[in-house]
Order: C-alpha cells, then sequence, then structure tokens
C-alpha cells in the first residue's frame, strides 16, 4: 500500500476513491471499504482512500474536539488489512479549509487523483463551510457510489456511538460496533518504574493523543497476552499529571522496550481512582490483576 502525505502533482492512475475521517474504523467504514475494493476490482481501477489529519474538528475547535479513537499509524493499518491500494492523507490546515466544493472536485479530485468513481457515506459534506454534499458529486457527473447507514440493534453504527460506548465503559457494545475489541497501539518507552518497585512492572505504550475515548483500568491483551491496564494521569503518584497507558502482563518477564504494541480492551475493571498512599494502590492493584485472571479464565478461556 502507498502513502502520500500530499495531493500529488502529477496526474495518478485511475481509482475508486473513499473519503472520509475513518476514526475507529467500525462496521460503516468497513462497509464503504468492502464496497471500495469490489467496485474497484469490477471497474479495473486502483482502489484508494483520502482522510484528514488532523480531525477536520481538531483544527476547527481543538478543545471541544471528541476523543481520537484511533491515531494516524492505526487507521493506515486498519486500510492495509482491507486490501486498499493507495491512501492520500490530507494535512488539514487553514489553506485547505479554504478549498472550495467546485475546487475540490475539479483541481482535486479530477485533475490530480483522477477519480473516476467516489465512495462517501450519504451525509458526506466537504469544502470550504461545509457547503458540498454528494448531490454536487451527481451533478458534476461524477460516478457516486453512496453507501447507506448501517445499523445494529435498530441504530446507526457511528464513531460518535463507539466514543458513547467506551466512555460508558461498555466495551461488549464497542466491540459489537468495532467488529473487533477496541484497541490501541504505541511503542513501548522507558518510565519511571514504579510499577517494578510495585512489584507489578509495567509496559508504558507511549500515546499518540492526550484525549483518549476511555479511561480507567481493564483487562487488556498486549499482543494476544493477558494484561491489566491503567489508562490515565496516575493521581495517587506525585507531580504533574500526564496520561499514560501502563500495562502489566500477567506471568511475564521479557523485555519489551522499543516494541510497537497493541492493546486490546476487553473489560473495564474500575474507574482511575486517588489512594492513600503507594500501600494502598500496591493492594488494589493486586486486586485488580485478580479481577482480570478471573476474567480472562471465565470469559475469554486460553
Amino acid at each position: 500500500m502507498q502513502v502520500f502525505r500530499h495531493i500529488p502533482s502529477v496526474l495518478q492512475q485511475p481509482c475508486a476513491l473513499a473519503i472520509g475521517n475513518f476514526d475507529g474504523m467500525h462496521l460503516g467504514h468497513q462497509a464503504l471499504l468492502k464496497k471500495l475494493t469490489e467496485n474497484a476490482r469490477a471497474l479495473h481501477l486502483i482502489s484508494a482512500v483520502m482522510t484528514f489529519e488532523p480531525h477536520p474538528r481538531e483544527f476547527f475547535a481543538p478543545e471541544s474536539a471528541p476523543p481520537r479513537l484511533c491515531s494516524l499509524r492505526e487507521k493506515l493499518e486498519h486500510f492495509a488489512e482491507a486490501g486498499v491500494d493507495k491512501v492520500y492523507v490530507c494535512r488539514f490546515n487553514r489553506s485547505f479549509a479554504k478549498v472550495t466544493a467546485d475546487e475540490f472536485m475539479q483541481n482535486i479530485l479530477r485533475d490530480s487523483l483522477n477519480a473516476q468513481a467516489i465512495l462517501v457515506g450519504e451525509d458526506f459534506r466537504f469544502g470550504a463551510m461545509r457547503t458540498g454534499s454528494i448531490v454536487d458529486f451527481i451533478n458534476a457527473k461524477f460516478n457516486l457510489i453512496s453507501l447507506p447507514q448501517v445499523d445494529l440493534q435498530d441504530a446507526r453504527v457511528s464513531s460518535t456511538r463507539v466514543r458513547a460506548a467506551l466512555a460508558a465503559g461498555n466495551l461488549q457494545e464497542a466491540t459489537s460496533l468495532l467488529n473487533r475489541p477496541y484497541s490501541i497501539s504505541g511503542k513501548v518507552v522507558h518510565g519511571a518504574k514504579r510499577g517494578r518497585q510495585l512489584g507489578f512492572p509495567t509496559a508504558n505504550v507511549h500515546m499518540r493523543h492526550e484525549r483518549p475515548a476511555l479511561t480507567g483500568v481493564y483487562a487488556v491483551k498486549l499482543d494476544g497476552l493477558n494484561s491489566v491496564a491503567n489508562l490515565g494521569v496516575r493521581p495517587t503518584i506525585a507531580g504533574i499529571p500526564k496520561l499514560s497507558l501502563e500495562v502489566h502482563v500477567l506471568d511475564f518477564n521479557d523485555d519489551l522496550y522499543g516494541k510497537h504494541v497493541h492493546v486490546e480492551f476487553f473489560h473495564k475493571i474500575r474507574d482511575e481512582m486517588k489512594f492513600d498512599g503507594l500501600d494502598a494502590l500496591k493492594a488494589q492493584i493486586a486486586q485488580d490483576v485478580i479481577v482480570a485472571r478471573n476474567f480472562f479464565t471465565s470469559v475469554i478461556p486460553a
């Protein structure tokens, strides 16, 4: 899969192009990408995706933008798994935000990307001030392949619904909406080694964003290994609060530093809380480990 961090200046091979933010890669996104690859093959076109970085809402209103469900790297991994040939990552900045709907269709989609078929959700908006819609694609004589909304349990599947499920600790619903456990990936970096001092060594997974879709203590799997994780700001530890994802892998002693790992979230154990000292924290971690062990033994045995 080829990844472009800009809009190419040279006319590209004819493609079928899916456009969207694709945050979380839920069932709706998966259906769109499946239709993309199917139509690309049928029409003898390259399958391509256009996505945006940062999310437009992060650019216009960073303080009120919704939490990220996945990083750009995670999105690219999902695109590769779906069999996409090319990905165009559009840098969403002030200049891009000023591009009109007509300029977007002519200059970018036709003159640069050579898009012969366009795939978007039925509520897709584009161009400066979000003035463009699927009607504009139709009027401009694009081969528009619009996908009806995907429903689950009589409600629309959306990134907003996934975020709500994660925030509520409803990992079962989130898993259903994503068709897989929710996960965060990142590089294991060195920390203060406090987990080791408490008797529970942790892998500190670097977080790309400071506002995750969920916080708390969870039963997780790190690259398939049963684990317990804390995602939050560690309120018991003195100093400036800093978001961290710390994963204690059960019955494991190998070195993970420098490795890129995937952490899958299966069950919320509790909210993050502040304890009266490290002894109380250590005792609670021991209880969390017991809960995680029981969960993996009784709910999803190896």
